[in-house]
């Protein structure tokens, strides 16, 4: 029994170590928008290219990633995910080399791949691991604050290997920070490669075959989008993950821009800050999810949300306040920023717990058919690419401030969807 702990803490170590991988190298796509920007002349919506790719990847790989997942098992899978992420880094390098566009946006693409995979991996074996039910959740609560702790160095530690980003800034200057990704890869691969981790669902299916047992019929794909409020849901999620990045990726570009002239190193330090409030935010969560409704909680995160990005909107650059930064030479100052991107910022405390919310809300009463519902979820993660294309277009023939209501008509939505979209009207029967 002691030894079964011990492995299953090392499984469990290995996930929250994979949960920090995801979150690191989709923060890639932050501030390397930024250097494409200025090194190809790109529109703001070119920016947001790489970005678009690595989360589109996740409609292509979604359902083979369940396949895989399925067939082949949690390690497979995520061995193969490690390599798949180590040559799209790669080549995100061999684009730097070639000073190719279209080289960068197929290793952001091919990363999707992987970041895709390994989110596949990552919370049904948390959940398992935990023995699902509370335990289990809390895993994944767990694992997404390593996701969002992450989420918070990337920006900061990026900005700073890259420095003041110029027009001749190129992304090869990045190199560091992508060596540094494929090395965290390599590591990885082999750290799993030398570990045990539990495989309940083949060994089960071997122990049922053993017995002569026939499996039983699986519920048809269909038979989920028969349920409104799931369908409600994933659109929910498709907005949502888009909002999540979109507020921190063009409040990135807004700073560095002509008009406020922050460096890359201070700006990637101030967009650290919304991820860590959204660390601080699943925290908060975790603590009180038991006792607090996924509606209620979603409801209120909404609503100040708005409130925060139409602050943002309204008093954009009236005036600028002192925020928390670390310079390029990792000295600590308060840095004066247009008093908006403080208010968007702040939407990382409302972010933080919204993707749990819709996902409990959604899948409310799908039985047998909750299993196909997180892999369609994890197709939906696209709109993450999808959204900041958008806001892209919007930013670049209205304004940094005005691309912020495309994030406000995606948070009015998750409102309604946790008010009244998500109302249960029929329940699987088992």
């Amino acid at each position: 029994m002691a030894e079964k702990r011990k492995g299953n803490a090392l499984a469990i170590a290995i996930m929250f170590f994979l949960f920090m991988m995801i979150s690191f190298v989709t923060g890639l796509q932050n501030p390397f928008g930024i250097i494409v920007k200025q090194q190809f002349s790109a529109t703001n919506f070119m920016s947001q290219l790489g970005n678009a790719a690595n989360f589109i990847a996740y409609a292509f790989m979604g359902v083979p990633a369940g396949i895989i997942l399925s067939k082949k098992g949690y390690k497979f899978t995520a061995l193969l995910a490690v390599l798949v992420g180590f040559i799209g880094v790669g080549i995100t390098f061999l684009s730097g080399k070639a000073g190719s566009f279209g080289v960068y946006l197929l290793g952001a693409f091919v990363s999707g791949f992987s970041m895709c995979m390994l989110n596949t991996v990552v919370n049904p074996m948390l959940n398992t691991l935990g023995g699902g039910g509370n335990k289990g959740n809390q895993l994944i609560q767990l694992g997404g604050s390593c996701n969002s702790l992450a989420a918070t160095i990337c920006p900061v530690f990026v900005g700073y290997l890259i420095g003041d980003v110029t027009k001749d800034t190129q992304i090869a200057d990045a190199n560091p920070a992508l060596f540094i990704a494929m090395g965290i890869f390599a590591l990885a691969f082999f750290i799993i490669l030398f570990s045990h981790i539990p495989e309940p669902e083949l060994e089960a299916e071997k122990a049922a075959a053993a017995e002569g047992k026939t499996a039983e019929e699986k519920p048809k794909l269909g038979g989920a989008f028969s349920f409104r409020h799931f369908v409600f849901g994933i659109i929910a999620i498709f907005l949502y993950v888009g909002v999540e990045v979109g507020i921190p990726n063009f409040a990135n570009l807004y700073m560095t821009s002509e008009g406020v002239g922050l460096s890359a190193a201070v700006a990637g330090t101030i967009v650290g800050m919304y991820w860590f409030l959204m660390l601080c935010g699943r925290l908060i969560g975790g603590a009180i999810g038991g006792k607090v409704s996924s509606k209620a909680m979603l409801s209120v995160v909404g609503s100040v949300a708005i409130i925060f990005v139409l602050l943002g909107i309204i008093l954009g650059d009236s005036a600028t306040v002192r925020f928390p930064a670390i310079t390029s030479q990792l000295s600590f100052s308060l840095e004066a920023i247009p008093i908006g991107v403080m208010f968007f910022i702040l939407c990382g405390l409302c972010t933080s717990v919204m993707w749990g919310s819709i996902f409990n809300l959604a899948v409310e009463g799908l039985g047998k058919y909750t299993s196909l519902a997180s892999g369609l979820f994890m197709v939906m993660v696209c709109g993450g690419g999808i959204l900041p294309l958008i806001q892209g277009a919007v930013a670049d023939g209205a304004g940094y401030l005005m691309s912020y209501v495309v994030i406000l008509i995606g948070i009015a939505y998750i409102l309604w969807f946790a008010l009244m979209g998500s109302k249960v009207l029929k329940r699987a029967e088992n």
